[in-house]
């Protein structure tokens, strides 16, 4: 009986020592195989993030969507670059002009932007300035009549262009506006009156009617600003079509050659002459009128 017992108890042994064995191993595996697919899961990841990609993904032998639960697979967000505003980036171009300038920048003050384009009315001011003396220079020397009408109309045209670049770039100040119709109006009486000597009494007469209108309107705008209504004489079309029509016959007479240009453009060129007489006139009274009730005390 006990030999029985002894050899059911060893069989009982051996057959749970057996059916234990298994079951580690068994375990084992599926231990190894989770360990494995972690594994490559997660080299999977980090080999998908190296390469910029954001797709899903995913393993052959298991579901790893439960087992990543925790990460974050979402693509990482660049910034986008930061936009210069326009006005910092025209700093440089705008610094030496008014707030109110015209933009964008012309292809000269892109080009220079260094350049003080702010003075560049005054400089063409002193130009037209400098260039009376080299007029009557010319004036009198033989030969040089193309030369001195060329000179006088490159003289008008800064006359309108400075004036047009002054409000373009909203720039002005107190000695340009002070220099500007001076400039003018010296160029123009001097030029008159080297003609009146060249032409004579024809050439003197509205010469005479010219300057004497200038000097009659100067005065009475004067006045006006000592009254606070300058603004009342300001310069209107009449007085703008005066100034073109009288450049224009001046230019024309100072290039007349002796002897060479045909007596019906000096007569072309005196029509001119008379007719900026007949609206330096008429501008004239335009300004007189208005400033009457204040000259005769009725305001």
């Amino acid at each position: 009986m006990k030999i029985l017992l002894l050899v059911l108890s060893i069989s009982t042994f051996s057959s749970t020592a057996l059916a234990i064995t298994p079951i580690n191993t068994k375990d084992s595996l599926l231990l190894l195989k989770k360990l494995s697919s972690t594994k490559r899961n997660h080299h999977s990841f980090l080999l998908n993030n190296s390469r910029g990609g954001d797709d899903e993904i995913v393993d052959d032998g298991a579901n790893i969507n439960n087992d990543n639960e925790g990460v974050d697979n979402s693509p990482v967000e660049v910034p986008s670059p930061v936009e210069v505003p326009q006005s910092i980036a025209t700093t440089t171009i705008t610094s030496n002009v008014g707030p109110n300038a015209k933009t964008p920048p012309g292809i000269l003050r892109r080009t220079f932007p260094a350049f003080p384009w702010n003075v560049l009315p005054n400089y063409l001011t002193y130009f037209r300035c400098l260039s009376i003396p080299v007029i009557t220079y010319l004036f009198y020397k033989p030969g040089a009549e193309m030369m001195t009408s060329v000179l006088f109309a490159i003289s008008s045209i800064t006359d309108w262009l400075d004036g047009f670049l002054a409000r373009r770039w909203d720039i002005t100040s107190p000695f340009g506006a002070f220099l500007d119709p001076v400039a003018d109006k010296l160029a123009v009486a001097t030029s008159l009156i080297l003609l009146s000597g060249r032409y004579g009494m024809r050439m003197a007469i509205p010469t005479s009617i010219i300057l004497g209108r200038e000097i009659a309107v100067t005065a009475l705008r004067e006045w006006m600003a000592t009254r606070g209504a300058r603004s009342v004489v300001k310069v209107g079309f009449q007085g703008k079509l005066k100034t073109a029509v009288t450049m224009v016959a001046i230019t024309m007479l100072l290039a007349v050659q002796k002897d060479v240009t045909p007596e019906k453009l000096v007569m072309v060129g005196l029509g001119f002459i008379y007719f900026s007489a007949v609206i330096t006139v008429t501008s004239g009274s335009v300004y007189f009128r208005a400033a009457a009730p204040i000259l005769f005390g009725k305001e």
